[in-house]
């Protein structure tokens, strides 16, 4: 005889266990698979900024950049993480930041043509110079270029100190080094791995010579025992840029806040900011705006 469901109150009980059970088990997988996409999707009223060191040992990016970004985005906040450029970029590459100010234009180039950047427009300018000790040995001021200047440094072993960082200004001594055909090495050599402020640090107490961006020696000279012996020169321009991650490769990528912060930077007010930046505190402008808002030279 065929028995009713009704008829059969401990197979209804264990039906609806079963039912309960299989809910309860695929409500905690879509909960499991919601929760694992919001730790990797991006968040919206955070922006990670990968900056070069020299913009924040400089105060540029302290006094200038993330106070205006504040006040026309009070909702965003930003982290800022200040490394070497090499640093930066690669923070861009592996989805670790939104958005870069970096000073290495190849390795920028580069960024872009993978796909790992979607907007990259030039900031602002100013010079690497070579600093040194005022007794000067290798008399580095009598030098044209400065693939001279070193050749001279390397040719009577002179104290040099490197960043050894990976930084734009790292990648640019290094590039001088091999213009003048030097391969430098040995116990006049000394690689810090750190950023400008500590090399220049290194460099005065060794009484040695350095290569810096102009602005951060010039915010922190009243420190140092060292003094400016090149002039400024087209083979020592030192251009800033941000670039704009792509979300495509990455999914946390802010793109939305990192557009904002970057066209921020380009407008006019904060370009003519950026150009009289330095000039109340060390009697001249640590950066050249160099936005096609001011009329900027770019690349």
């Amino acid at each position: 005889m065929k028995v009713k469901a009704s008829q059969n109150p401990s197979r209804r009980l264990g039906l609806l266990f079963l039912t309960v059970l299989l809910i309860a088990t695929l409500a905690a997988a879509i909960a499991a698979c919601s929760s694992g996409n919001s730790s990797t999707a991006y968040k919206s009223d955070q922006l990670i900024l990968a900056t070069t060191t020299s913009l924040k040992d400089s105060g540029l990016l302290d006094d200038v950049v993330l106070p205006a970004f504040k006040q026309a985005y009070p909702g965003i906040t930003v982290k800022t993480l200040a490394v070497g450029s090499g640093e930066a970029i690669q923070f861009g590459m592996d989805g670790e930041a939104d958005v870069l100010l970096v000073h290495s234009p190849k390795d920028e180039a580069t960024f872009m043509e993978e796909g790992y950047g979607t907007v990259r427009l030039p900031v602002a300018y100013n010079y690497f110079v070579i600093v040194g000790p005022a007794k000067n040995p290798a008399r580095v001021e009598n030098e044209q270029t400065a693939a001279e200047a070193f050749a001279a440094i390397a040719k009577g072993t002179s104290t040099f100190v490197s960043r050894g960082d990976d930084s734009g200004t790292n990648k640019k001594e290094l590039a001088i080094w091999e213009a003048a055909g030097v391969t430098p090495k040995g116990g006049w050599y000394i690689s810090t791995g750190q950023g400008m402020g500590e090399t220049l640090q290194v460099a005065s107490e060794r009484q040695g010579y350095t290569l810096t961006d102009l602005s951060t020696f010039l915010s922190m000279k009243d420190t140092l025992d060292l003094k400016v012996l090149t002039k400024q020169s087209g083979d020592l321009k030192n251009v800033y840029s941000v670039i704009v991650c792509n979300q495509l490769k990455h999914d946390k990528v802010n793109a939305a806040a990192a557009e904002m912060f970057a066209q921020l930077l380009v407008t006019l007010d904060i370009q003519k900011a950026i150009g009289e930046y330095g000039k109340d505190k060390v009697g001249q402008a640590l950066f050249f705006p160099n936005s096609g808002a001011l009329g900027g030279e770019g690349y």
